[in-house]
């Protein structure tokens, strides 16, 4: 086995939030005087055992995120984990919903000490990140619109792309299609989960309705070989999480993974982690288990992070330095 833990790695689909560690939370939790009980197990992890025990630990856990300074805090933590897995340059989703009451203002505030922490991590650690607002499916359209114009009101800095997550069988990507728009006009890089949950409909119809460069997941996109052909005609990117779509059952396991089938179609793909703490993984992790299970060797990784520093959503003085870097 190689020891990956020390190659230098790009990572473009991180929930923030998501990435949070156990210990970080449970210090802020002590802060407090918040009770989080049942939320981690003996061992001090995260305790879920289906799609929907997920989502109530994920959201407690967010309980005590309440200010700017604990955003703050937590990208530090957050950076500084990946760091430690190698990581040079990563792209955090942010979703203005959970920063303060939505407004401008309290966007504003959050932003600028995520930004400030951010630059912290970068001297202390070395690490770049981006930043990715995201509206979230399930709110609805309106909603989606009203972040869709902080992020373009920031845009420029760390704030270089604008996505969407949450539930993707609620409504259909057309529904989304102006807040796409208003992000797109800002010239900020679009990406949207779809082919996760759902399959290659899902995928076609939000390459129809979103103009987006990158899918996030886009894994269920190897059931219709015509999807497949779009992706790779169309240059469309990959952000591909694979602990985290075995964790959530989307395959039983790192054999039926399509990584390697996407790949050798020539789709464009990536390695993520998702929600790491969530899925018990880490980008070393999921480079070791892409070497177990799927074959990959340390050149065919270095291969995808080239592709995924390709597909960034940053500058090209930013993108030529973590490419030499690499």
């Amino acid at each position: 086995m190689t020891d990956f833990r020390a190659m230098p790695k790009v990572e473009l689909h991180l929930h923030l939030e998501g990435a949070a560690p156990p210990e970080f939370i449970r210090t802020l939790a002590a802060e407090q005087g918040v009770d989080l009980s049942g939320v981690f197990d003996e061992a001090g992890a995260y305790k879920w055992s289906n799609f929907v025990e997920f989502l109530g630990v994920y959201e407690a856990a967010c309980e005590v995120l309440r200010g700017p300074e604990e955003f703050k805090r937590l990208m530090k933590a957050v950076l500084a984990a990946q760091a430690a897995h190698g990581v040079l340059y990563t792209e955090h989703f942010l979703a203005s919903d959970l920063c303060g009451d939505g407004s401008a203002v309290a966007w504003g505030e959050y932003l600028a000490a995520m930004d400030e922490g951010a630059q912290e991590a970068l001297a202390e650690h070395g690490i770049e990140v981006r930043f990715i607002p995201t509206c979230i499916r399930h709110f609805g359209a309106d909603k989606a619109e009203h972040a869709a114009r902080l992020a373009a009101q920031t845009a420029g800095g760390r704030v270089t792309g604008f996505g969407m997550g949450g539930n993707e069988s609620h409504l259909m990507p057309a529904d989304f299609a102006r807040a796409f728009e208003i992000a797109g006009d800002a010239g900020l890089g679009l990406t949207c989960h779809a082919g996760e949950i759902e399959g290659p409909q899902m995928v076609n119809a939000t390459l129809d309705a979103l103009n987006v460069t990158r899918i996030g997941h886009g894994v269920r996109s190897i059931e219709d070989p015509a999807t497949v052909a779009r992706l790779v005609r169309e240059g469309i990117v990959l952000e591909v999480n694979p602990g985290s779509n075995i964790s959530l059952s989307v395959f039983p396991d790192w054999a039926s993974h399509p990584l390697t089938k996407l790949k050798d179609a020539g789709v464009k793909v990536t390695i993520s982690t998702d929600d790491p703490p969530y899925f018990h993984t880490d980008m070393t992790r999921e480079y070791d288990m892409a070497e177990r299970h799927l074959g990959w060797d340390a050149a065919a990784l270095r291969a995808q992070n080239a592709v995924a520093m390709d597909a960034a959503y940053c500058d090209e003085e930013t993108r030529t330095r973590i490419k030499d870097r690499l």
